[in-house]
């Protein structure tokens, strides 16, 4: 018989359930994502770093567990909360069961809970921390102290690697969280993409004499990548530029401009953005609780806008060679309306060059 498990809110509220993953303990910032699709992109997504992920769509691990569409080599969720967890996945891919598959990796995971008014109150109160535990967490304040820091060092690839090696272009990726579509994307379009760590040099990223510079998603406060954004600030101009989602956030503050964290964050895969500069609305994968605060990047031209919000989701450096943008084109599980901006970067290169 599974345990039963409580998930405490940092304010107090507190929402029962039962385990289906490792049976541990664990305090993490509790967020939601909206996909119906793409739960193990989901879970292996390093942009989740130090967070509890809750599921919106209900019935969750139908297709069990498919190890070739991992985005990374593990699990970086802290938590997963489910409302209804699959025991008969189906699909001829599958590997095994999600509830197995997390007990190996020792995430603590739930089903059972009534993710509706979960998300409900998320969605009212703003992002919060959360404990999974054996029972009710009666240390609310320790709940509140908890932080995600040093999300990208820990995340980040620790040694060099190439993907497409021989191919005409190119490409440093700066892997400060990267899913492993973005170099898929890049190598299916002609590139040699040469991963580096998140801490790689201007100098060192030169050195490897790229077409162009890519700087990938990844988790936490941009603002306390201090390092990466000088780096980043003496790569500016050197190279054809493209940024994705943490990348996106990095760069506007190499460049003067300021990000603050949003009150819940866009994680699913119906983000509706709009161009600008053609009135055209994509629909797009997102997942971020930071934003860059439209109008203060004082060099950089607002691109994209959230249809639902407005607020920023993409910049164009003009004079830089540069753009970057908030969702994320390389989404696998789809949707794919934004995958031609690869080939827009693809384009710029091959000018430079």
């Amino acid at each position: 018989m599974d345990r039963k498990v409580y998930i405490t809110l940092q304010n107090g509220k507190v929402f029962e359930g039962w385990s289906f993953g490792a049976e541990r303990e664990t305090v993490g910032e509790l967020v939601f994502t909206t996909g119906m699709t793409g739960y193990l992109e989901t879970l292996t997504d390093p942009s989740y770093y130090g967070q509890i992920v809750t599921q919106t769509f209900p019935l969750i691990g139908n297709y069990g567990v498919i190890p070739a569409d991992f985005e990374s080599e593990k699990c970086w969720a802290r938590g997963y909360i489910v409302r209804e967890a699959c025991e008969m996945p189906s699909n001829f891919r599958s590997e095994g069961k999600l509830g197995d598959y997390l007990k190996a990796q020792g995430i603590p995971a739930v089903y059972g809970v009534d993710t509706r008014e979960l998300t409900r109150t998320v969605r009212e109160a703003g992002v919060m921390n959360a404990a999974i535990s054996f029972r009710p967490y009666s240390d609310l304040a320790a709940l509140k102290a908890y932080r995600v820091q040093d999300a990208v060092r820990s995340v980040s690839a620790k040694a060099r690697s190439v993907l497409g090696e021989g191919n005409p272009l190119r490409v440093v990726l700066y892997d400060f969280g990267a899913k492993k579509n973005i170099a898929r994307e890049l190598a299916a379009r002609g590139c040699e993409v040469i991963v580096v760590p998140a801490e790689t040099s201007a100098e060192a990223a030169l050195a490897l004499d790229p077409h162009g510079i890519m700087f990938a998603n990844g988790p936490g406060d941009p603002a306390e990548n201090t390092g990466i954004i000088a780096t980043i600030r003496a790569l500016a101009g050197k190279k054809p530029i493209f940024g994705i989602c943490l990348g996106h956030q990095l760069f506007a503050l190499a460049m003067g401009g300021q990000t603050t964290k949003m009150k819940y964050g866009h994680r699913g895969a119906n983000q509706p953005v709009m161009e600008l500069a053609t009135g055209r609305v994509f629909i797009t994968s997102q997942n971020h609780g930071y934003e860059v605060v439209a109008g203060s990047v004082p060099h950089g031209t607002l691109s994209y806008v959230n249809v639902n919000d407005g607020t920023c989701e993409g910049m164009d450096y003009p004079e830089l060679g540069a753009s970057t943008v908030q969702f994320h084109p390389e989404a696998c599980g789809g949707p794919h309306d934004a995958r031609f901006l690869f080939d827009t970067f693809i384009a710029r290169m091959k000018a430079g060059k």
